[in-house]
């Protein structure tokens, strides 16, 4: 983690990226520590927003290549399974995007929108608005929790 902080911004990105393949891991934290240390608060939310995206955008473009074969062989999951999963997502559609940014199930819905191919353009406008919103609100945590406290 301190890796991460030590490249400020880029670090950032890198953390945000990475929070949002499917290698668990928490950029929150980066994010509020170089909000504590006075950076822009605009550049790290665009940044942090960028990377989380563009991460979320790489598990979907893994979907997208993915084969029953696969999915199978990594999830366990057989074809009935994977149909119901698909009427669920099916049901959604882009809007599920949204949702991206959750822990745990946001990569798995990533992935499940390319798998099943909804249209990238709409999926990603609706991840982009769900990461976004996602670090707004932790930014403003942090911001109120570091004013009450220091």
């Amino acid at each position: 983690m301190e890796s991460f902080l030590e490249l400020g911004l880029l670090g950032l990105f890198i953390s945000s990226f990475i929070a949002a393949t499917i290698i668990p891991f928490s950029s929150e934290l980066v994010l509020s520590f170089l909000l504590a240390n006075q950076y822009p608060l605009e550049m790290c939310l665009f940044i942090a927003t960028l990377g989380n995206w563009l991460g979320g955008i790489s598990s979907y473009g893994l979907g997208r290549l993915g084969e029953w074969t696969y999915i199978k062989y990594f999830t366990g999951l057989d074809k009935t399974k994977i149909k119901k999963v698909r009427e669920k997502i099916n049901k959604w559609k882009s809007p599920l995007a949204f949702f991206c940014w959750l822990p745990l199930v946001g990569d798995i819905f990533a992935v499940g929108l390319g798998f099943y191919k909804i249209n990238f353009i709409k999926v990603s406008l609706w991840m982009f608005v769900g990461k976004m919103i996602r670090y707004v609100i932790w930014a403003l945590i942090t911001i109120l929790g570091y004013n009450f406290f220091f």
